[in-house]
């Protein structure tokens, strides 16, 4: 796998999954270096001169910004400072988070407004590229700068936590001596540096957004298959009407739609069809649009943030200034993302019905439930109560939260967001999707079973061959639980529409 070069300008979501989830090595731009270089001299010229005051060099930080640091206690007030915010709680984020948020901060860095030593910064790289994972816990930020959870990644950077390595979670200090790595000293303003970044948020982001772009082409898949078992009508994916309604997300799910339904009886006009269906059926790619354009924006959104500084301070070297300034404040891009939460929320209660709907005979002509025979066999009437359980989780955790803060630090931090927090809710909305999108395939499946159409889809027919591969036409009462779970894990991260798409490839 080719190595990712960081700039500090041009890092996107797909190349921060490929370092966080595929290991892909990352590179330093040797330009980007040298404005670090520049940016740590100009500090340190600072720093060494007391010309001024910086905030977090040789001031304390928050309401003790009124506290003075002489040269002579820099090493040990950085050290304090990072022992002083590592306050952040269980559970630990993953190694793959980790990569993403180290990447993230590394990425930040680079555009050489941060004023971190030179070392430190190569010292990010060592790690990624070594495989040096700092056990890094997801709670406790108020998402106004990370700096509750981000303290302990410096720490273990100057020896004194644990980090993942090898496979085992370790002593710091022991992980750098097997790797020849010495431990950082901490000079001017690096304490703060290391700590104050959003970069928990953004690093989580980036990778939820991965993973939500896949959800949705899971998604489109799960109404090609039920419009299948409902032997839905096929004219919401007439392509003439989307002419007058120019929304690009809608026009994507409804052409992956048509390119999965391709050979299937749907198009045969002669076949019965309902003259419209429920609106759960009907406007599915309407919703699923909606989701893949607010996507988009949060994309864009973040991709700037990727690609900023979010110091206080900012370093303008070039021109020979230190400005205070609140460009830590993340509410453009957390605004998008509790926009997709509540997007999110639309889609589970829309996959729920169309669930519901496929079970009734009102509107299937299909038994009740998708009983293969009589009331002996119960089938799917349960296991409604699961997916709708789910749903509701979602709706609760689709309510914003980034307006629920405090003042704090005697009230000189005022703002907050719950970032971090956010990222968490919506991945956890994610994959309570992934239950429900798998349990609708499993009815959409049984449905198509029952009805035994003549000709399916291109790919919602290779769909249905790989879901019976590992879950069986329910032909008597068993332990669905299993078959949840497997369809799950089948549907997570896109696994099924992957497959899927190697026959159109």
């Amino acid at each position: 796998m080719k190595p990712v070069v960081l700039n500090g300008s041009s890092l996107t979501i797909e190349q921060v999954a490929a370092v966080a989830r595929e290991g892909a090595e990352v590179t330093l731009c040797p330009e980007a270096l040298e404005r670090v270089e520049a940016s740590w001299k100009f500090l340190y010229q600072v720093a060494t001169s007391g010309s001024q005051k910086v905030y977090g060099m040789n001031t304390g930080v928050g309401v003790n910004k009124d506290q003075e640091i002489t040269p002579e206690q820099y090493r040990e007030y950085n050290r304090n400072m990072l022992l002083a915010h590592c306050d952040g709680i269980e559970p630990f984020a993953t190694e793959e988070e980790v990569r993403g948020v180290m990447l993230v901060r590394l990425n930040n860095v680079l555009l050489g407004r941060t004023g971190m030593h030179p070392k430190i910064v190569t010292l990010f790289q060592e790690f990624l590229n070594r495989r040096i994972h700092p056990l890094l816990p997801l709670r406790g930020s108020v998402g106004e700068g990370d700096i509750t959870c981000m303290s302990l990644i410096g720490l273990a950077m100057i020896g004194e936590w644990e980090v993942y390595y090898r496979g085992k979670r370790t002593a710091a200090l022991g992980a750098l001596e097997q790797e020849g790595l010495v431990p950082m000293e901490l000079g001017p303003k690096d304490g703060l540096s290391l700590v104050s970044t959003n970069a928990v948020g953004a690093g989580l982001g980036a990778l939820l957004l991965q993973d939500l772009r896949e959800l949705l082409d899971t998604a489109d898949l799960a109404y090609a298959m039920t419009l299948e078992g409902f032997q839905g009508s096929v004219s919401p994916l007439d392509p003439a009407p989307y002419d007058y309604r120019p929304y690009e997300g809608q026009r994507k799910s409804m052409e992956f739609a048509r390119k999965l339904l391709e050979g299937s009886y749907l198009w045969n006009s002669q076949e019965a069809q309902a003259l419209q269906d429920p609106l759960s059926i009907r406007c599915s790619p309407h919703i699923h649009g909606a989701l893949r354009d607010s996507l988009d924006y949060a994309t864009r959104l973040l991709e700037i943030h990727l690609n900023s500084s979010d110091d206080n301070p900012c370093i303008l070297f070039e021109e020979g200034r230190i400005v205070p300034c609140g460009n830590f404040e993340p509410l453009n891009w957390v605004l998008a993302f509790e926009m997709l939460g509540i997007g999110l929320s639309h889609l589970s209660r829309t996959a729920a019905s169309r669930t519901l709907r496929l079970g009734s005979p009102r509107f299937t002509g299909l038994p009740r439930f998708l009983t293969p025979g009589d009331g002996r066999v119960h089938a799917f009437g349960t296991i409604q109560k699961v997916f709708c359980s789910l749903d509701a989780e979602n709706r609760h955790l689709a309510n914003p939260v980034s307006p629920d803060y405090s003042s704090l630090s005697e009230d000189m931090e005022d703002r907050g967001n719950n970032t971090p927090y956010i990222m968490l809710k919506t991945a956890k909305m994610l994959d309570n999707l992934y239950y429900i999108l798998g349990m609708e395939m499993i009815h959409a499946a049984q449905a198509i079973d029952l009805r035994k159409p003549p000709r399916l889809g291109r790919g919602t027919r290779e769909a249905l061959k790989i879901l019976r591969e590992k879950i069986p036409f329910l032909d008597k009462d068993r332990n669905l639980s299993l078959d949840v779970v497997c369809a799950r894990d089948l549907l997570r991260r896109g696994k099924l529409v992957k497959e899927v798409k190697k026959i159109f490839a």
